[in-house]
């Protein structure tokens, strides 16, 4: 079995048997796309609003596992709170249920809202952090429902994910966009990495490295 320590309280590997059958049905069917073998299992280490310390877990592509460690270790050092991590299938990939209580989440095999698209959650390419405190806001419509009282972006309330936010600032220090920059719609929790970004995101890697 691959498995990535990338240090005490983040790791990932391939999705084991329990995990498996848990989303089986749920936030993984079966499809042409995505295979099993291309997602990866995660643990994190987070602090929720509490401030307490907590273990989380994600699963999201295996080609984007090591940077994804990188980034939540990251938001770990600096103490930056996430009030819970867990899979999307403890709320049935309801992905409703799990935005209204506030649950971060990653995979799930699902359509964009409204739309037949194939989300980048779908491939494992896309987080979602503290969702009811930085919803979707398509037009009139508010995702999740419960969260109206935060889409009035003007307002200053803790959680809130903006450009100045270091969520912002460390996802998209590793190439990642964020869907608060987006024109028509705006997706303050949303934070996903497509091909075409983790291929720029090879080329500084390499200019980096040339550099020195």
């Amino acid at each position: 079995m691959d498995k990535i320590t990338y240090r005490e309280g983040f790791t990932a590997e391939n999705i084991p048997k329990n995990i498996e059958e848990l989303i089986k049905g749920r936030s993984y069917k079966e499809n042409s796309q995505v295979k099993l073998v291309s997602l990866a299992y995660l643990k994190v280490k987070h602090y929720n609003f509490q401030h307490k310390i907590c273990e989380g877990e994600l699963i999201v592509a295996w080609k984007l596992a090591q940077e994804v460690l990188e980034i939540f270790a990251e938001l770990f050092d600096n103490e930056y709170e996430i009030e819970k991590i867990r899979l999307v299938d403890h709320y049935d990939a309801d992905d409703e249920k799990s935005m209204s209580d506030n649950n971060s989440s990653a995979f799930n095999f699902r359509t964009i809202a409204d739309t037949d698209t194939v989300s980048m959650h779908g491939y494992g390419r896309a987080i979602d952090i503290n969702p009811l405190y930085n919803p979707y806001i398509v037009g009139a419509k508010i995702m999740p429902a419960n969260a109206v009282q935060y889409s009035n972006r003007e307002l200053a309330f803790c959680h809130k994910i903006d450009n100045e936010d270091l969520c912002c600032k460390i996802f998209k220090a590793h190439g990642w966009n964020w869907g608060g920059d987006w024109t028509n719609t705006k997706d303050y929790q949303h934070f996903y990495k497509d091909k075409k970004s983790q291929f720029k995101a090879v080329l500084r890697r390499f200019k980096r490295l040339a550099q020195h």
